[in-house]
């Protein structure tokens, strides 16, 4: 009974990549079909239209086997030797430092963000006490 309801919601997952299929077709937008489908998908969960449990074990399947979706990509590497050149290994600087820039910059803005809520946190509870106080005296 498992293995049904898997295929079923696998099955539904195809169902929502086919609809951004289609919606590519017949607006040719630039973006790819899975991505109109995923936020389809997105927002039918959003406005609870499809319940997370209706997808949950098929997306879990899907998810376990995707190290083999990559397969081929790597394999396709192989058919492109300049990829390993120094051209490549500049790319593969480029993304490993943009990636880390991305990193640190995020950390830095949460900090900063985290540190200016804290201080908003701490200055209402203190006006809240300097408050409470008036109104004892009062």
């Amino acid at each position: 009974m498992k293995v049904i309801r898997i295929v079923a919601q696998v099955l539904l997952l195809y169902i929502f990549y086919y609809a951004g299929v289609l919606i590519v077709d017949i607006t040719h937008l630039p973006l790819p079909a899975s991505i109109i489908g995923m936020v389809l998908l997105f927002i039918c969960l959003h406005f609870k239209w499809i319940k997370v449990d209706y997808i949950k074990e098929g997306a879990n399947f899907l998810i376990a086997f995707m190290t083999l979706f990559f397969i081929p990509p790597i394999i396709g590497i192989i058919d492109y030797p300049q990829l390993i050149s120094v051209s490549g290994t500049l790319l593969l600087a480029s993304v490993i430092i943009s990636t880390l820039f991305v990193l640190l910059t995020t950390g830095i803005i949460s900090q900063w963000i985290e540190k200016k809520e804290l201080e908003m946190k701490e200055k209402k509870e203190k006006g809240e006490a300097e408050h409470a106080g008036k109104c004892i005296h009062h």
